[in-house]
């Protein structure tokens, strides 16, 4: 009896504080623990009513309803523990994971109203509007996060990728500069800087931050590809070699690297090394038209007249537009264009590589064509050779 009294007593009194909290807060969020307290209470008050024995398992829950649960608030209260605040992040969460999205944003908005610095309801809210495709309020909230956590580096190169996709490169690439002065192994950072500098022309820089980044993770393909690609376009093919060869190991699926290596090859006179690695790329869908175009060249070099036409021809029906314009304008192609089947309708393939990628593919593409247009001279000099040996009397005639 003066135990469930003295219950009775702490319980009221301990509902009472809750209670005046939620008031002097205007805060609906201790309704929760409003209404489990009064369900431990009414418990309670049922069983002296009707002098019933409750039993273990049933006063165990009415002491963690009704005294255990208000004093646990109030000390995670003066621990600066917002208990209410972690609740509604957690219900803002499940509503995320349904797809409510304009509740959970609710929810959000609501805490950053009563408190502008909690930072995991900003976090929560720049993914929500990235989610959305909202970029501009996405990169507000993450700037807000950076603000209360200077430390947040992830904030700060979400801001960085946000900014490069609304074509703010400039911008983009002064966060991730930024970023990497403060936080010099954020790996990331230096492969989307890298990127970004490559598309801008800026090789050397870009040289600069790739080479500082291999102290980091040496077997990243990207890194190592990237790195492919700034040598290439500073002309420094041995180096761009090297390092193609090692992002190939790394990764034999992507094969960028691989058509780039077929390029240098080619360069290097490498003829049975190119059409090596261009029959690999012949597997990738956005490569191989280029492949089967490259290959076609190697085979009248080599003197393959049939292949050449057979892949020439696979080649056009791939991308009819891009391959047939290429060989319109390759005099390799010369002897055999009657026997390529060049559609009347050309249509383009949609494009998929990215500036950085289409920017090494061409420089090694175009310098490859000094090459191969050298090629198709000591060509027709060994073709015009063969027919003096062939036929000396009809020619010494001409």
């Amino acid at each position: 009896m003066i135990e469930q009294l003295f219950f009775i007593v702490v319980s009221v009194c301990l509902f009472g504080a809750i209670f005046y909290q939620m008031i002097r807060e205007n805060e609906t969020g201790y309704l929760v623990f409003l209404v489990l307290q009064a369900l431990g209470i009414v418990i309670d008050a049922i069983g002296l009513i009707f002098s019933l024995k409750l039993n273990i398992f049933i006063k165990t829950i009415i002491y963690i309803f009704s005294i255990i649960l208000p004093i646990s608030i109030y000390i995670l209260k003066y621990k600066n523990i917002n208990i209410i605040n972690i609740l509604k992040l957690t219900v803002s969460k499940i509503y995320l994971a349904l797809g409510n999205n304009k509740k959970a944003k609710n929810i959000l908005l609501s805490i950053i109203e009563k408190n502008q610095n909690n930072y995991n309801a900003h976090k929560m809210l720049a993914e929500i509007y990235e989610l959305e495709g909202g970029l501009r309020k996405a990169i507000d909230e993450y700037v807000i996060c950076i603000d209360i956590n200077k430390k947040d580096y992830n904030s700060y190169y979400k801001v960085a990728t946000l900014l490069s996709e609304l074509e703010k490169k400039d911008e983009a690439i002064e966060m991730l500069t930024s970023l990497l002065e403060k936080k010099p192994d954020y790996f990331d950072a230096s492969i989307t800087l890298g990127d970004l500098l490559i598309e801008k022309q800026n090789y050397k820089e870009a040289l600069s931050i790739l080479i500082d980044a291999t102290k980091y993770n040496p077997l990243s393909f990207d890194l190592n590809y990237e790195l492919g690609i700034v040598y290439t376009m500073l002309n420094d093919f041995k180096s761009a070699k090297d390092y193609y060869e090692k992002a190939a190991e790394l990764n034999s699926l992507k094969y960028n690297a691989k058509y780039n290596l077929a390029q240098i090859a080619l360069l290097y006179k490498d003829l049975e090394l190119a059409e090596q690695y261009f029959e690999q790329t012949l597997e990738d869908e956005e490569l191989s038209a280029d492949s089967y175009y490259e290959l076609a060249k190697i085979k009248l070099m080599k003197r393959e007249k049939e292949i050449a036409i057979k892949y020439a021809n696979i080649a056009i029906e791939l991308d009819s537009k891009k391959i047939a314009e290429k060989i319109k304008n390759e005099p390799l192609f010369i002897p055999i264009l009657t026997k390529i089947s060049i559609p009347f309708n050309l249509e383009e393939k949609e494009k998929h590589l990215s500036q950085m990628d289409n920017l090494a593919k061409e420089h090694l593409e175009n310098t490859s064509n000094i090459t191969t247009n050298m090629g198709y001279t000591n060509f027709k000099k060994q073709e015009k050779n063969e027919q003096v040996k062939d036929n000396p009397i009809e020619l010494s005639k001409n």
